[in-house]
């Protein structure tokens, strides 16, 4: 076998001849390759069940983790964008009840200025109508004043002429020397 290369081996046949192959399906080959394999499958089962599954259920656990935190993150999501909505609808409510405020306001504060005008109005109308009254009263005051006098002096002039018997011509003189006293803006008023 020294001519022969190390990778071929030379068998004998059952006649007596020697041949020589690269490879050779024998028992001793399957037995060989048999117990390796039935010990890889063993061991890969051993494995498996010793360090593949709890692998695999840490893995899955934390998958479902990661699951039910990406739930809860578009959960968190939408929950803030309806916080958000309701946030700006609540917002713009206020504003429209801020602009109610205001003109409610404006209309109360025209109101108010409305009626505080007619007040006025009114109190100056009362005022008018007191003065003129006053006005009124004190005319007659000075009509019943110059009517007093007027009397005062008639019953002087009355007093004088019976004690002078004057005649009619010197009496007409009197009353118009006493009428010019008291002055022609006295009988206009």
């Amino acid at each position: 076998m020294s001519g022969m290369n190390l990778i071929s081996t030379a068998f004998l046949a059952a006649d007596g001849e020697a041949y020589s192959r690269l490879f050779g399906l024998d028992m001793q080959l399957l037995v060989d390759a048999i117990i390796p394999a039935i010990s890889i499958f063993v061991l890969f089962v051993f494995l498996s069940k010793l360090l593949f599954n709890p692998v695999r259920e840490l893995l899955e656990k934390r998958q479902a983790k990661i699951t039910e935190d990406l739930d809860a993150a578009e959960k968190a999501k939408e929950d803030t964008i309806h916080i958000k909505e309701e946030y700006e609808g609540k917002l713009r409510n206020v504003q429209k009840e801020a602009e109610g405020i205001l003109s409610e306001s404006r209309k109360k504060a025209l109101a108010q200025e409305k009626e505080i005008v007619d007040e006025a109005k009114a109190e100056a109308h009362r005022i008018r109508v007191r003065a003129d009254k006053d006005i009124e009263l004190e005319k007659n005051k000075v009509k019943d004043e110059v009517k007093q006098e007027m009397i005062s002096i008639a019953s002087a002039m009355a007093g004088k002429i019976i004690e002078t018997s004057i005649s009619k011509e010197q009496q007409s003189d009197l009353i118009e020397e006493t009428l010019k006293e008291m002055g022609d803006s006295t009988w206009q008023s």
